[in-house]
């Protein structure tokens, strides 16, 4: 069922909550190409008035975007630091496979955060997950 949806991590600035909302990829087909950076309309997320900007994302495998890397495809780069890389000690670096800037079909995960916010608050528009309870006491 991962190959047929995309899952948009809405963040939010101002109250530091990131939200998870999942698409079908024909409805969020407008998305295809589009760059790390770039600002989309959040209307196809059920968010009407809100402006998203992306930030980043994984694809189907776990690889991280990278803003530098053009394209949609992977590539092996030699990382010193953030993002994709944090080094435990004071100049080590690492190689490592990354995915490119451009959101593709094998994109499966897509941060974003608010720019520009609607009439109503996040909190109303995305329904809360609900939470399974162990042992109902009746």
């Amino acid at each position: 069922m991962s190959g047929e949806t995309f899952k948009f991590v809405v963040s939010d600035p101002t109250t530091r909550k990131a939200y998870q909302i999942e698409v079908e990829k024909e409805r969020a087909a407008g998305v295809l190409g589009l760059r790390i950076g770039d600002v989309v309309d959040g209307g196809f997320l059920g968010l009407p008035g809100y402006k998203l900007k992306i930030t980043g994302g994984t694809d189907r495998d776990g690889f991280p975007m990278h803003r530098d890397v053009e394209g949609p495809g992977r590539k092996r780069l030699l990382l010193s630091g953030p993002p994709c890389f944090h080094p435990r000690v004071k100049g080590e670096r690492r190689r490592k496979l990354v995915r490119g800037n451009t959101i593709s079909e094998d994109i499966a995960q897509i941060n974003c955060k608010v720019v520009e916010y609607g009439e109503k608050p996040l909190e109303e528009l995305i329904p809360k997950k609900e939470e399974k309870e162990g042992g109902e006491k009746g």
